[in-house]
């Protein structure tokens, strides 16, 4: 359908957006890293918002913010673990595939998941090397890999070596 004569929209400017926030984001964190350890050094509980004092109205802003970003990546890098284990149910176990299913087998896993970082003392250490150790490779590496595989660039090229580059 054409709307007066405008141009339909081409797939460039996405993706030098893209390719911008893809450079921007790690450079930074790498930032907020280095200047939250020149500012507070060794001396930062497992979770900042326990070491910050005042003010109150942003410390109530950022566990706000907080929520919302582990709700929403909680559901993201969970959600391929719900499809598993329904799957599981009504492959192997003979379940019907329905809504209380899944609302059975989702609660059953957040409050699995819930108990458990209740009752580790040591949560917050285990939450960070399991952020290095899976989702670090899931969230930086394998795009890059999948991507290299995918469009095969030339080799020693410039999108080659950057790939790479992340890579290692």
């Amino acid at each position: 359908m054409q709307s007066g004569g405008i141009q339909p929209c081409t797939m460039l400017l996405p993706w030098l957006v893209l390719l911008f926030l893809v450079y921007l984001m790690p450079c930074l964190r790498w930032d907020v890293a280095f200047i939250g350890y020149w500012v507070f050094g060794n001396g930062v509980d497992d979770n900042i918002l326990l070491t910050l004092h005042r003010p109150t109205w942003l410390i109530a802003t950022t566990n706000i913010f907080v929520v919302a970003h582990v709700i929403g990546s909680y559901q993201v890098y969970a959600m391929p673990v719900f499809d598993m284990i329904e799957a599981y149910a009504v492959k192997s176990l003979k379940y019907n595939p329905s809504t209380l299913l899944r609302v059975c087998v989702r609660t059953v896993f957040v409050a699995f998941t819930l108990v458990v970082g209740m009752t580790i003392p040591f949560f917050g250490g285990l939450m960070g090397f399991f952020g290095g150790f899976a989702l670090a490779p899931t969230s930086y590496y394998l795009p890059c890999i999948i991507w290299l595989i995918i469009k095969k660039p030339r080799r020693f090229g410039l999108s080659w070596c950057t790939n790479w580059w992340v890579y290692f």
